[in-house]
């Protein structure tokens, strides 16, 4: 299996906002010759040619396949697994498929149920961004640039699949990582999953609450900041919920843990207790404010 240099032709399966912005980015850069788009309804893929986010499309999964170099699995995490095991029976040698689900773990054990020993030319990755914002629609060129792309790499997949996605992805001006798919998702489950829960979670009880009006309609910076992401795509995190049970589920206990320690020692009026609860956050988010502008001024030094 050899890498190519650019993609001659990418297939998009689901076209939403992710897959929609890969393939326009690269459209825009001239590093795809063509770009073909499936679904199951015809309607958005219609509408990402009517953008000229995509060259054409077909409903045919097979038609699709069958045209590309790479497959790019973009719909959301569950429905990749089913959308994986659909192309088991039209994979060829010569194709790279790779996907931009936010849990690799069940995509993993998906491909080793269906074939046993997972395709080398199989490349599980994840791109780090997004928007409260969903569809083709929202999609745009620079969505990638200076964002995180972490790449699983399996024990099976073979480096020649692994240069190329990568090379998809640093054609969009994103910068890629490797991370094992235990760590992936141990590490997403903290810093992207339990957020987006807390948010929804936050959003709604209060949304249930008799004084709801005025709670959003004084609500301060704060909290349209940290509740913006409820406005992200349900059925996309339901997905993610799911798929990345454990993690989640240890990182909601985790949380859970620290809420009702801080609530003891409100509750005791322990000043000292809360102080250094505060401060502990502070000096821990004042080292990421400071990591993410080195990595800022590094990116920004090698433009």
């Amino acid at each position: 299996m050899t890498a190519p240099a650019h993609t001659r032709r990418l297939a998009i399966l689901g076209l939403g906002l992710i897959g929609g912005s890969l393939a326009v980015g690269l459209r825009q850069r001239g590093l795809v010759g063509e770009v073909i788009g499936w679904g199951r309804r015809a309607a958005s893929l219609e509408r990402g040619v009517e953008l000229g986010v995509i060259d054409r499309y077909t409903l045919d999964l097979k038609e699709a396949v069958a045209a590309a170099d790479i497959v790019v699995i973009a719909t959301p995490t569950l429905i990749a697994e089913q959308v994986l095991a659909e192309l088991k029976p039209l994979w060829r040698d010569d194709l790279i498929v790779t996907d931009v689900a936010s849990v690799k773990g069940n995509l993993e054990r998906a491909a080793r149920q269906l074939f046993g020993t997972p395709p080398a030319s199989l490349v599980l990755a994840h791109p780090i961004a997004g928007s409260e914002k969903s569809g083709v629609e929202a999609a745009h060129a620079e969505l990638f640039v200076s964002h995180r792309v972490i790449i699983t790499p399996l024990p099976e997949t073979a480096p020649a699949a692994v240069e190329a996605v990568t090379a998809l992805w640093r054609d969009v001006d994103a910068e890629v990582v490797e991370m094992s798919v235990e760590r992936h998702d141990t590490v997403l489950a903290a810093t992207s999953h339990l957020p987006h829960a807390l948010a929804y979670v936050l959003v709604d009880s209060l949304a249930g609450d008799p004084a709801q009006r005025d709670i959003f309609r004084f609500a301060a910076g704060g909290f349209r900041d940290f509740t913006r992401i409820a406005s992200s795509d349900p059925t996309m995190w339901h997905d993610i919920s799911l798929a990345n049970r454990d993690a989640l589920l240890l990182a909601i206990d985790q949380f859970s843990a620290g809420l009702k320690a801080l609530r003891e020692s409100i509750d005791r009026r322990d000043g000292p207790a809360i102080m250094a609860t505060f401060e502990r956050a502070k000096e821990a988010r004042d080292q990421f404010a400071v990591m993410l502008e080195r990595q800022r001024a590094a990116t920004t030094s090698q433009e």
